[in-house]
C-alpha cells in the first residue's frame, strides 16, 4: 500500500482552479519529486495533504488514514517542511524543538536522545539557545528540518527544503531523505533544482495549471535527453509524455 494516495483531488479559490482532478501515489521506499512552475499548484497540494487546506473534491490517504476525516491520525505519521521556515520569533531553537516534541508526545528521555541526533545532523548547538528572531534563513531551515525529523515520520512532505542551506547541509538533508526511504518511509519533495531531482529522486510528477501532466522516473521523463529541456517543453504546452499515467495505489 502506498504511504500517500491522492485520488481526483481538486481545490478552488473563487474562480481560480488551483488543483484540478489530481491523482498521485507515493509508495514506501520512494523519494518523489513534485515539479512545476510557480503557481502550478504544488504548495496548495502539499497544504491539503498536511491538513492546512481542505480539498473541495477527492480523497487524500496518508498511510491508509483519510487525511480529511481523520486528520489527527494522518498527521501522526507525517511531517511537513513548508516553503518558508516559520519559527516562533521569541523562542530559541531548542525551545521550538521542545515544543514540537511535546506536540508529538515524545517523552523527555526520547526527546533528549533525538535532540542530540538532530544536533549531530544539522549542527544546531552553536545557535539554538539564541532567539529565532536573530537566525539566518539557513539556520531557520535547519531547525525546521530538525523539528520535522524529531518524531521519525513515515511520510515527509517538503516544499523547497534546500533553499538557504549551504552545500554541506544540502548533502546532509538529501542523505536523510534517502535514509528515510531505505527504512520504508517516503518523501514528497517540491523543488526547482532539477540537478537535485536527477541525483536524489526515484520518480517525478510534473504539475502545470493544477494538473499532473507527466509521471515517471527521471530517465522516462527526460527520454534519454536533458531533464531541464523536457521540463520546459512540458510546461510550455507540449503534450504529456507517455509516462503520464498515474501509478497504481
Amino acid at each position: 500500500m502506498s504511504l500517500l494516495v491522492l485520488r481526483q483531488v481538486s481545490k478552488r479559490f473563487g474562480s481560480l482552479v488551483a488543483v484540478d482532478d489530481l491523482s498521485l501515489a507515493v509508495p514506501p521506499g520512494e523519494v518523489h519529486a513534485f515539479l512545476g512552475p510557480n503557481g502550478a499548484g504544488k504548495t496548495t497540494t502539499m497544504r491539503m495533504i498536511v491538513g492546512l487546506l481542505q480539498p473541495d473534491a477527492g480523497e487524500i490517504l496518508v498511510d491508509g488514514c483519510d487525511a480529511v476525516r481523520d486528520g489527527q491520525a494522518a498527521r501522526r505519521v507525517l511531517a511537513y517542511v513548508p516553503d518558508e521556515p516559520y519559527l516562533f520569533e521569541r523562542l530559541t531553537g531548542r525551545e521550538f524543538l521542545d515544543f514540537t516534541a511535546r506536540v508529538y508526545g515524545l517523552d523527555r528521555a526520547t526527546f533528549a536522545e533525538r535532540l542530540r541526533e538532530c544536533d549531530d545532523l544539522f549542527h544546531l548547538s552553536g545557535f539554538w539557545d539564541r532567539l529565532a528572531e536573530g537566525y539566518s534563513h539557513g539556520q531557520r531551515q535547519r531547525v525546521v528540518l530538525a523539528a520535522a525529523w524529531l518524531h521519525r515520520p513515515r511520510l515527509l512532505i517538503v516544499d523547497e527544503p534546500l533553499v538557504g542551506l549551504d552545500p554541506r547541509h544540502i548533502r546532509i538533508t538529501l542523505d536523510l531523505f534517502r535514509a528515510l526511504a531505505r527504512d520504508g518511509g517516503a518523501v514528497l519533495m517540491s523543488t526547482h533544482t532539477l540537478s537535485t531531482v536527477e541525483a536524489s529522486c526515484d520518480r517525478v510528477s510534473v504539475i502545470n495549471h493544477g494538473r499532473i501532466i507527466a509521471q515517471g522516473t527521471v530517465a522516462e521523463l527526460s527520454a534519454g535527453g536533458d531533464l531541464e529541456a523536457r521540463f520546459l517543453e512540458m510546461t510550455e504546452g507540449a503534450p504529456p509524455l507517455s509516462a503520464a499515467a498515474p501509478p497504481p495505489a
